[in-house]
C-alpha cells in the first residue's frame, strides 16, 4: 500500500494556493508558512487527511498580523487597565491611520522646513486647559514625574506626605521611580495625617519641589487629613501635583476626582497626568503648568527619550479636538438607556438563561477609587464566562455568586449586535 504520507501536499504548493497566497499579502509570507508547516506536521502524524491540509491552514490562519485580540469590554470597569485602559474613539482611530504613513510631524508643509513636532496636539492640549502656561507631552504619567525629579531635583530633596508613597501597579513605585532619577524623598507626615505645616518644615536649600500625589488606587477613611494644594502653593518652591488620572476639568460625576485645571487655579507649578484614562485618549503622560518650567522639562536632554511618537500624538489630538471618547460615553450613560438596551438584548437572545439585573460598574484604571456607577447587566449562567472569553469575538465579563454580569456600561452601543451573537455562540 502507497504511504498516504506522500498525498501530503508540498508547501510551495499550499503557499500558492490563490486564498493562502492572498493572505501571504496581508499577514506575512513567513507567518503563513509557519501554519502551512504546522498544519503538515498534523498530516503526517494522522490528525489530519491530506486533502484537508489548504482548508485547514485557511482556518488557523489568524485575523492579523498582530497577536492582538479585538475584546468587547463587559467587565463594569470603564477604565480597564488589563484590556488597554481607554478604548479610543472612531475620530482617534482615523487619525492612527492617516498617521501610519508618511505625515507632517516636524514637517512645515507651507515653507518646507522643520517644524515643532506634535504642535497639533501641544495646540489641542493647551488649548482645552487655558490655565496652563504650557504644556508637553510625554510617553506615560510616570515619564512625566521622572522628567520633573531629572529637570527640578537631580540630587536634591523631594517633599512627599508618607500616605501618598504610591505603588501604581506591577510592583512599580512613585518613591523608587524619583530616586533612581538621583533625588531624594524627604517624607513628611503621617500615613493618615499631613499638615501644611509639615511641609513647610521641611523646606530648605535642598529642596527641588514639593510633591503632591492623588491617590487614585486607594482611600485612607477615618482619621485622617492631607493639606490643599492652595496651602503648599506659597512655600517658595515648585509644586508638582500629580492628579493620576487624566481629568482636565472638574466632572459632576467625579466630584472628588482632581483635575488639571482646578490643580493650576490652586497654584501648582506643574501638573501631571494620563492620557489614557479618564480623557479618553491614547497611552501618554500629559505636562501642563508654568511655561518656563515647562520649556525646561522640555529641554531636558532625558525628554528625547521620553517623547511620544507620531501615532500617540495624532490619537490625542483626535481625542482632544473630536467627539466624546467613550470613556466619557460610558461614564455618562443613563441607567435607563442601559436598561433598555440589556432588555433588548435578552429578548433578542430568546433564552431562559439569559436575566436583566442591576449593577454596579466601577471607574477602574486607578482612578475615582470607591466610586460606584450604577449600571445594567445581563445575567447568564457561570459557564458562559470561559466561553465566551475565548470566543469570536472576545468578550470579557465578571463572575458573580455564579452568574456570568455582561455589564453594559462598558459596551458600546455599537457593539451589542456582536455581543449578542457572540453569546448565541456560546449556548
Amino acid at each position: 500500500m502507497p504511504d498516504p504520507r506522500r498525498a501530503i501536499p508540498r508547501t510551495d504548493a499550499v503557499l500558492a494556493e490563490p486564498r493562502i497566497a492572498k493572505a501571504a499579502g496581508t499577514l506575512g509570507r513567513d507567518l503563513v508558512k509557519s501554519v502551512v508547516n504546522e498544519v503538515q506536521r498534523a498530516a503526517r502524524a494522522g490528525e489530519i487527511a491530506p486533502g484537508d491540509v489548504a482548508e485547514t491552514v485557511l482556518a488557523r490562519l489568524p485575523a492579523g498580523a498582530s497577536s492582538l485580540r479585538p475584546v468587547i469590554n463587559a467587565t463594569g470597569v470603564v477604565v480597564h487597565t488589563n484590556l488597554g485602559r481607554a478604548p479610543l474613539s472612531a475620530a482617534a482611530l482615523e487619525a492612527l491611520a492617516a498617521a501610519g504613513g508618511a505625515t507632517d510631524v516636524e514637517y512645515d508643509l507651507a515653507t518646507g522646513d522643520r517644524a515643532r513636532r506634535g504642535r497639533g496636539a501641544v495646540s489641542a492640549l493647551h488649548a482645552a486647559v487655558p490655565d496652563a502656561g504650557a504644556v508637553h507631552v510625554v510617553n506615560n504619567n510616570a515619564a512625566a514625574l521622572l522628567l520633573c525629579a531629572l529637570t527640578l531635583a537631580p540630587g536634591r530633596e523631594i517633599v512627599v506626605s508618607r500616605g501618598e508613597l504610591v505603588e501604581i501597579g506591577d510592583g512599580f513605585r512613585i518613591p523608587d521611580l524619583l530616586e533612581s532619577a538621583g533625588a531624594r524623598l524627604r517624607e513628611v507626615g503621617t500615613t493618615n495625617r499631613t499638615s501644611a505645616r509639615d511641609y513647610a518644615a521641611a523646606i530648605g536649600p535642598d529642596t527641588g519641589f514639593v510633591l503632591k500625589v492623588h491617590p487614585s488606587n486607594y482611600r485612607v477613611t477615618g482619621f485622617t487629613a492631607e493639606a490643599a494644594l492652595g496651602e503648599l502653593a506659597g512655600l517658595g518652591v515648585p509644586l508638582v501635583a500629580d492628579i493620576g488620572s487624566g481629568l482636565l476639568a472638574p466632572h459632576p460625576l467625579l466630584p472628588a476626582e482632581p483635575d488639571a485645571a482646578s490643580a493650576l487655579r490652586a497654584g501648582a507649578t506643574i501638573v501631571t497626568a494620563s492620557g489614557d484614562k479618564l480623557l479618553g485618549g491614547p497611552q501618554a503622560g500629559l505636562l501642563l503648568g508654568a511655561a518656563d518650567v515647562v520649556e525646561r522639562l522640555r529641554r531636558h536632554p532625558a525628554a528625547r527619550a521620553l517623547r511620544v511618537d507620531k501615532l500617540t500624538l495624532a490619537a490625542l489630538e483626535a481625542t482632544l479636538r473630536g467627539p466624546e471618547p467613550p470613556v466619557r460615553a460610558a461614564l455618562g450613560a443613563s441607567v435607563a438607556s442601559l436598561r433598555e438596551r440589556a432588555e433588548a438584548l435578552v429578548e433578542a437572545l430568546g433564552t431562559r438563561d439569559a436575566h436583566v439585573v442591576a449593577s454596579v460598574a466601577a471607574v477602574g484604571g486607578g482612578g475615582a477609587p470607591g466610586v460606584e456607577l450604577p449600571s445594567v447587566a445581563v445575567s447568564l449562567p457561570a459557564r458562559y464566562a470561559a466561553a465566551l472569553r475565548t470566543g469570536e469575538p472576545a468578550v470579557a465579563c465578571r463572575v458573580v455568586r455564579d452568574r456570568c454580569l455582561l455589564d453594559l456600561r462598558t459596551v458600546r452601543p455599537e457593539e451589542d449586535a456582536k455581543l449578542r451573537e457572540a453569546v448565541r455562540r456560546c449556548g
